[in-house]
């Protein structure tokens, strides 16, 4: 018979790190039946009948959030034998709020106090026996980031799941609420409406705090509703306030209580080391130039520098001498047909090695943020970000999302759930994509080439446009009547700053870059095939020059929509078109078009084709409609089941369409005048046309908002 043993815990603990030392390379990833929540699982070393399921990372058992949903469902109905409770021991008195939580649930708990290190370096000390008798369970003290205990938490997890035995805690409640909550158990024992196996006093206070999936599982009749009513009625007015505040007060009561006793050597708060580095990064004036700052060194780096040197290499020597050109030879060498040569080199390896090209810049770029995020800055970013953000409808947490776009808009999107208000929820995923991700990278270096001489400053330029676009967007569509009520408050938790755990890092990379690659080849490889054919031959199936191809007249209709945007020529409609499907089609449909094998952002063929097809204003036109037009399929797939529906994707697909378009038209217009070789009237009309449309939509919500507020007062 096999256990099934949960790991939970706040995020920021540290639970990540333990789960990873818990189960070694004996993972999986998948997703929860109904929810699109990662699901992590793994097999306990030395155990292989114990799996460690890794849940959701949350402040609390009340179902606001995706989160909080799937870990209390799991601990309800799927009944694990155990639960390991990971505690930041750095901020007990916060977490220490899950575990009580957890406790009442009355599933044998082993409580985790992790990061007993920086404890240490505070000047303070946990008595660990005093608090395993405080809570009724065991308590293991543990240093993830050092491997410290783990093990030893593994093996006494183990026990206590095959033990079977629970804590029987109750926290210590005031005399009012005791007496409310017992009457509440009276109540649902008379109703008889719990299964057996479920805790009626976890229950009372889930009702007692007005849990709306408490009240659907207990389902009591007319008249025990209206009892319950009025004994929670009556202790709120004793104790002048709601029943979830009076209980969040209560718990942090009864935790201030055992901090009192268990903690050592507490004196007078000083500034730690994290405080003193966030004084700087914090600090209103700073923080935003240096974040500028930090993201720019971290494209430079991953784009333009060591993560050049990394793709000139698959391109010159690994695809382009190794790879093609010894099937080249192999293929004549057996006297294939040439346009099945053609197909193999041109459409399927081309295809495979700008994928494969993209690799050493994906790689970094993972490897720096993941970095940031390990360390602690990223939480400091969301923080800050956080009073920016919510003057456009959006909350620091939307910034999360943002940065995980950043990468890949799939996971971006998908980590929207973590946000309580289905609001700010929607916007952040409409938006969040404007930001670059790292199948556009390609796109910014080759036009970075080609136009403005390999200028370090373009890839920051256009991440930082990504983000005033995000901004600007946000706030249209919060003024629009689309969305109504106010925005949810912030909660975010600050962890230490520390040295990231490698070991996490480059396996949250490995996960990332095998993810963009088996996305790549799922797309890139077809998509390849299907521009080589049809530019390879005409509607007779005759295999021609690209400028007389399918492709060629497919582009040639669509070619005068993009005329206003700078970029009307039938190459670069196509291209525009085929990164629909993927933004890593663009480049390899620019190196087919212009028949050139394997082409990468840095083929100097290449960009000598594309320097005199654009100028600087039509060229940025170009990256800004491929940076906010909608993402890959696979991106807009993540929208259809974030949304929930066609309706609020189509929506948001149209968004981000015209979006694109219309900043692209402001662009290339405007700048255009600036630089000298544009018109004055083409200016103002783009000017013009922009704010008319983004008038019109403020102005109408105003005009709802004034009927609606008429018919209320009517």
């Amino acid at each position: 018979m096999g256990y099934k043993i949960g790991l939970v815990g706040n995020p920021n603990s540290g639970k990540t790190t333990i789960f990873n030392e818990l189960t070694g390379s004996r993972q999986y990833v998948g997703n929860w039946a109904g929810v699109t929540v990662e699901k992590k699982g793994g097999q306990l070393r030395n155990h292989k009948d114990v799996e460690i399921i890794d849940l959701p990372g949350i402040y609390s058992l009340s179902p606001y959030t995706i989160e909080e949903v799937v870990t209390r469902k799991f601990m309800l109905e799927d009944k694990p034998d155990a639960i390991i409770n990971i505690v930041d021991a750095s901020n007990i008195e916060r977490n220490l709020y899950l575990t009580t939580q957890i406790l009442e649930l009355n599933i044998p708990t082993i409580v985790a106090l992790n990061m007993m290190d920086i404890v240490e370096k505070r000047g303070y000390k946990i008595d660990i026996d005093k608090l395993s008798k405080e809570l009724g369970c065991r308590v293991v003290e543990t240093k993830a980031l050092k491997g410290d205990g783990v093990k030893q938490l593994g093996d006494e997890a183990v026990k206590i799941a095959k033990e079977k035995k629970i804590s029987n805690f109750k926290v210590n409640f005031s005399k009012e609420v005791n007496s409310a909550l017992k009457s509440i158990e009276s109540l649902i024992e008379k109703e008889n409406v719990l299964k057996e196996d479920i805790d009626k006093r976890w229950f009372a206070i889930k009702t007692f705090e007005k849990d709306e999936a408490a009240f659907k599982e207990v389902n009591l009749s007319e008249e025990g509703t209206e009892e319950l009513d009025n004994i929670i009625s009556r202790c709120e007015k004793e104790l002048d306030d709601d029943g979830e505040s009076i209980i969040i007060s209560n718990r942090y009561d009864f935790i201030e209580g055992i901090i009192s006793r268990i903690v050592k050597n507490r004196k007078k708060k000083e500034n730690t080391f994290s405080d003193k580095i966030d004084k700087i990064l914090l600090n209103r004036i700073f923080a935003l130039p240096i974040f500028a700052f930090v993201m720019w060194f971290v494209y430079y780096i991953s784009v333009s520098k060591i993560g050049l040197i990394g793709t000139d290499w698959i391109n010159d020597v690994l695809f382009a001498e190794i790879i093609m050109g010894n099937v080249e030879t192999l293929l004549n060498g057996l006297h294939v047909s040439q346009w099945l040569i053609s197909l193999i080199n041109d459409g399927i390896l081309a295809g495979v090695g700008t994928v494969i090209s993209f690799i050493p810049q994906v790689a970094l770029l993972f490897f720096f943020l993941s970095i940031l995020e390990d360390c602690g800055y990223m939480a400091r970013v969301a923080l800050f970000m956080d009073k920016i953000l919510h003057k456009f409808g959006l909350s620091g947490k939307s910034f999360i999302p943002v940065l995980m776009s950043s990468g890949c808009g799939v996971p971006g999107i998908m980590s929207t759930r973590t946000m309580e208000s289905e609001r700010e929820r929607k916007i952040t995923i409409m938006v969040s994509t404007f930001v670059p991700c790292s199948a556009k990278l390609p796109i910014i270096a080759l036009f970075a080439g080609a136009i403005f001489k390999g200028s370090s400053l373009v890839a920051p330029l256009v991440y930082f446009s990504g983000i005033i676009m995000i901004i600007v967007s946000a706030f249209i569509i919060n003024k629009s009547k689309l969305f109504k009520g106010g925005r949810s408050p912030f909660v975010m938790e600050l962890p230490q700053y520390h040295v990231p755990n490698f070991k996490n890092v480059l396996l949250n990379v490995w996960e990332k870059v095998v993810s963009f690659i088996k996305k790549a080849f799922t797309v890139i490889v077809l998509a390849s095939a299907f521009i080589w054919f049809t530019s390879s031959f005409n509607w007779t199936l005759q295999m021609v020059d690209a400028r007389e191809s399918i492709l060629a007249d497919m582009g040639k209709i669509i070619a005068p929509i993009f005329a206003p945007l700078g970029f009307g020529n039938w190459q670069s409609a196509v291209a525009s078109i085929t990164g629909f499907v993927a933004k890593e089609n663009i480049v390899s449909t620019f190196g087919v078009l212009f028949g050139i094998s394997n082409a990468a952002e840095t083929d100097v063929a290449l960009l000598h084709n594309l320097a005199g097809m654009y100028t600087g204003a039509s060229a940025f036109a170009f990256i800004a409609f491929n940076m906010f037009n909608p993402p890959c399929f696979a991106a807009m797939g993540a929208i259809r089941r974030e949304m929930g529906n066609w309706k609020w994707t189509f929506i948001t697909i149209g968004i981000q369409t015209f979006g694109a378009y219309l900043i692209a038209l402001l662009i290339n217009q405007v700048g255009s005048f600036i630089m000298g070789y544009g018109s004055l009237t083409g200016a103002i009309a783009s000017i013009a046309v922009v704010g008319t449309i983004i008038g019109a939509i403020i102005m109408n919500s105003k005009k709802v908002s004034e009927k609606e507020a008429i018919s209320e007062v009517a």
